[in-house]
Parts: structure tokens; C-alpha cells; sequence
């Protein structure tokens, strides 16, 4: 087992960010089964620099995510490897739900009434953390929405998976450039449950094993190796 560097539960419908070292791992562990967490990647040396869903679904010729997939970003870099995903499928493509897609789902949110328990979005999440690092709404790209799946039916039209992260389902994201992870654990935005789903999220950092020549992530698409090499020039460079 590699050392544990920390660990905290995230409760449903909260949010978080933390800037994780290259040669960390970031393991998420769904605790009760149907959780989502958004997330954002950013580069917190260069903040221009962030994830890019397009680049990584194309260098990879991939609609989903999963274990042997790297993270992208708009530089040609990798910010991460999934060198874990009990789930399967990652959704990519499906957003995060707003203010008013959860008030139509849930019933408005109110802070005064209901407290910590108050149904938080994922927009609204995602901008309270950036704001953090001075970023607002122009700087949010395309996030992935953990342990959960969307998929295509036979006419094409996007189709939202229930139960598709069962209780225990862990995902672990190896880090390959020091990286800003922003992320929240509100509810998909195609969730189509009856009440307000609060599913909390256990994350931990671990240090991480050196990358071998033969890495699954590395080996698993030929654009992979040419990002590795990038990431590896820019790591080398800047010092990290």
C-alpha cells in the first residue's frame, strides 16, 4: 500500500479544491452507491491552462472515460491518468446542473430554512471554488462527472444511468504535472431521483509509484506516449 498522505469524507452537496503534487494519486471512493463528483483541472502555475474535454476525447477516440485514459489539457499535456475506475464509464459529456435545473428537479434551495442541508448545483459550486484562485464563470470548461454514466439510446438521444456506481466503487486518478483539482458532489444534472440526492464522497492522496515504461496509460494510445513526453519536458523545465 502506498502512503497515505490524507484523507476526509466530502459530504453530498458540497464542494472542495486542492492543489495535488505531481507523483500524488487522488482515490475517490463512493461510500453509499450513486454518487457524482464534478470535476475541474487546472494548472495553478499557469491558470490559463486547464482541462480540455475535446483533446481528450479525441487523442483517445473515446466517447467515455475509464481505467487506461489520461487527462488532457488545452496545452497538450497530461494532467492525470485513471489508473482506476470501478465504475466503467465516466460521463464526459452531460454538464453540471444550475441553479435552476435543481430547483425545477428538487424545489427551490434557501440556506435560511434548511441550513448545511440547503440543495447546493454544481455551477454555482464550481464558481465558489475558482473564485478562490481569482477565476470566474468565463474560466469553467467541460467537466467529467465521476461514477456516473451517460450513454446514447438506439435513436441517439443521451440517457442517464441509474445506479451505476454501486457502494464501495473507487476511482483513482494518478497525477502527472502538479495540478489544481476542483470539485463537487451535487447532483448530475440528468439525475432523475425524487428527492435531492446527498451522496457523500471519501478522497485520499497517496504517493504514487514512478511511472514504468510499460504503464497501461502510457501504452494505451500512441497520442499518450507524445503527451507523457510533453508533460515530462514541462515538469523538467519549470522545476517541479
Amino acid at each position: 500500500m502506498n502512503e497515505l498522505l490524507f484523507e476526509e469524507t466530502l459530504p453530498g452537496g458540497s464542494h472542495w479544491s486542492l492543489v495535488v503534487p505531481a507523483g500524488t494519486e487522488l482515490r475517490l471512493t463512493d461510500l453509499e452507491g450513486g454518487a457524482n463528483v464534478g470535476m475541474l483541472f487546472y494548472n495553478p502555475r499557469n491558470l490559463l491552462e486547464r482541462y480540455n474535454a475535446p483533446d481528450t476525447l479525441k487523442c483517445q477516440h473515446t466517447f467515455k472515460l475509464t481505467t487506461g485514459h489520461c487527462l488532457y489539457s488545452d496545452m497538450g499535456r497530461i494532467f492525470c491518468s485513471i489508473v482506476q475506475d470501478d465504475t466503467g464509464w465516466i460521463d464526459t459529456v452531460a454538464g453540471t446542473a444550475n441553479k435552476a435545473t435543481v430547483a425545477a428537479r428538487w424545489g427551490e434551495r434557501d440556506y435560511q430554512r434548511e441550513r448545511n442541508l440547503w440543495k447546493q448545483n454544481g455551477y454555482d459550486s464550481f464558481l465558489v471554488e475558482v473564485a478562490k484562485y481569482g477565476l470566474g464563470a468565463r474560466d469553467l470548461a467541460a467537466n467529467l462527472n465521476l461514477f456516473s454514466k451517460v450513454f446514447t439510446d438506439e435513436a441517439g438521444n443521451l440517457q442517464f444511468a441509474p445506479h451505476h456506481s454501486l457502494a464501495g466503487s473507487r476511482i483513482t486518478l494518478r497525477f502527472e504535472m502538479e495540478t489544481l483539482v476542483v470539485f463537487n458532489t451535487c447532483p448530475h444534472p440528468m439525475n432523475p431521483a425524487t428527492d435531492y440526492p446527498r451522496k457523500p464522497v471519501h478522497y485520499a492522496l497517496y504517493r504514487a509509484e514512478p511511472v514504468a515504461a510499460d504503464d497501461p496509460c502510457r501504452l494505451s494510445r500512441p497520442e499518450n506516449g507524445r503527451g507523457f513526453e510533453n508533460t515530462r519536458r514541462y515538469v523538467c523545465c519549470a522545476g517541479h
